[in-house]
């Protein structure tokens, strides 16, 4: 979940809030164009910013994370999400196609290698993206790991995260009858589907207001109800993945494959009290990946505005500026 920064506390620890110097609108087939914008240093290291959901997208706050005279810093919303045109589709939208589109981006850049930055789906999205392309990620920063495995969704969606926060799950459960209770993934599809606009919108809010409570350790991170078209858009294209478990093969493709970036360096920034991507999936896959350092922030929660995750972050990519010639950028 990224949809952030606002916490002063871990504003302090970015850069000052920069513009693009360019955007676009790509378009990459099926029917969607996506919004990319590029900010920083124009010969700067290249590296791809990839936002959480699925469903969420790119905010001004993500430009901060990077020194801006060495970075040349690439965001984009992914399909469905944000400025990216149509809002909320499902249509030809699956993990594949996204990683197609990064490749693409690339392309259209003329950027030959680059490192790549994500949180939570987009940890996932950035590890799947490496695996798929190996010589093109230059080195990984993660935060907040999820790799779409069955556990991970039950630890969410079926009450274990739920015995620590029992009033906030009851009011997301209490939202669907109790004879539809034993998947709340499915219950929850069936109204952001096939319900009409107003409909889906009510049940998407629902949706974001239980992953927004129990983002930060403080359980503060919500802001206010979601408004109504991000809600749509985030708790649909989530729920849309979800049901087909990110279109993997099986359900450790991601810890299996890790051999295929064995070569690749990476840092792993995670909070210790993540409700929504506990750290057993960080350590997993660290534990399988060489040259992948994990860094546990001992007072944090998911969210990227959490105040040591913003810290640690900042403090992983100035890292990498400085021994940039190692990566060969």
């Amino acid at each position: 979940m990224d949809r952030v920064a606002g916490h002063k506390s871990a504003l302090r620890y970015l850069y000052p809030p920069i513009e693009p110097f360019d955007r676009c609108l790509l378009d990459v087939g099926d029917g969607h164009k996506l919004y990319v914008e590029q900010c920083g240093h124009p010969d700067g290291i290249p590296v791809v910013v990839l936002h959480g959901g699925p469903g969420g997208g790119c905010s001004p706050a993500m430009r901060r994370y990077f020194d801006p005279e060495c970075y040349r810093v690439v965001l984009f919303d992914q399909r469905g999400c944000g400025m990216s045109k149509p809002s909320a589709s499902i249509h030809a939208n699956t993990t594949w196609h996204l990683i197609g589109d990064i490749e693409a981006i690339r392309e259209r850049l003329d950027i030959p290698r680059w490192g790549v930055f994500g949180g939570s789906w987009g940890a996932t999205l950035a590890l799947l993206y490496a695996q798929k392309h190996p010589g093109r990620a230059a080195f990984l920063v993660l935060r907040g790991v999820f790799l779409m495995m069955q556990r991970e969704l039950d630890w969410f969606y079926a009450g274990g995260a739920g015995q620590f926060h029992p009033e906030e799950w009851r009011r997301f459960a209490d939202m669907i009858p109790v004879e539809e209770r034993d998947d709340l993934i499915a219950a929850y599809a069936r109204r952001l589907f096939e319900t009409d606009i107003t409909e889906q919108t009510y049940f998407a809010r629902a949706w974001c207001r239980w992953e927004n409570a129990l983002a930060t350790v403080a359980g503060d991170a919500a802001g206010g109800e979601a408004p109504g078209p991000y809600a749509r858009a985030f708790a649909r294209l989530e729920n849309h993945y979800f049901q087909h478990h990110g279109w993997l093969d099986r359900d450790r493709q991601i810890l299996d494959d890790m051999p295929l970036i064995a070569h690749i360096p990476g840092i792993v920034v995670q909070g210790r009290h993540d409700m929504i991507c506990p750290p057993r999936s960080a350590w997993e896959l660290t534990e399988a990946w060489p040259r992948g350092e994990l860094r546990m922030i001992g007072l944090a929660g998911h969210a990227l505005s959490e105040p040591g995750i913003s810290e640690e972050l900042v403090r992983a990519t100035n890292g990498i500026a400085r021994q940039a010639a190692q990566f060969g950028l």
